[in-house]
C-alpha cells in the first residue's frame, strides 16, 4: 500500500449549531461517509487516503475538500454540496485525475463539473517555491 496522495475532508463544514454546540451530523461528516463508502471499492484506494480534518477554515464555502501529495500542487475546493449524490463521485474522479498528473495540476476544462467552481486555493509544491534569502539590509 503506497498512499502518497491524500484527500482531506472538513468534518465541521455545514454544521448546525445551537447554544455553541454542534447538533446532529454535519454536511462534512455526511460527505466523508459517502466518500468512505465509494473509496472502499475504488481502484485507487491503495494510492489515495481519506483524511478527516476538524476544520479547514473554509466556513463560508462549505463543504471543503483538499488534494495533496508530495511534490504536487495542493488544491482546496469549496462550495461542494454534501447532499448531492454526484459530489462524492466527482471528488474521487477529480482525485483520480490528480493522481495521474505528475505535478498535480488540474486544468479547469478537465475537472468534473462539481469541481470546476469553488477553487479556494492552489498552493505550489514546496519543491517549486523559491525562498529568498535575507539580505544584510533586511536584517
Amino acid at each position: 500500500m503506497n498512499q502518497t496522495h491524500t484527500v482531506f475532508v472538513c468534518t465541521t463544514c455545514a454544521s448546525t449549531w445551537k447554544n455553541g454546540q454542534r447538533v446532529g451530523t454535519s454536511g462534512g461528516e455526511q460527505l466523508l461517509a459517502q466518500l468512505t463508502t465509494l473509496h472502499e471499492k475504488w481502484e485507487l484506494r491503495d494510492r489515495v487516503s481519506l483524511q478527516p480534518v476538524a476544520c479547514m477554515s473554509g466556513c463560508t464555502h462549505a463543504c471543503t475538500v483538499a488534494f495533496s501529495a508530495p511534490g504536487k500542487y495542493t488544491y482546496l475546493f469549496g462550495d461542494l454540496p454534501a447532499t448531492e449524490e454526484c459530489t462524492p463521485t466527482a471528488v474521487l474522479a477529480c482525485a483520480a485525475q490528480y493522481v495521474a498528473k505528475p505535478d498535480g495540476q488540474l486544468p479547469w476544462s478537465e475537472r468534473p463539473e462539481a469541481l470546476k467552481k469553488g477553487v479556494l486555493a492552489k498552493i505550489p509544491p514546496l519543491s517549486s517555491v523559491t525562498v529568498a534569502s535575507p539580505t544584510a539590509e533586511s536584517v
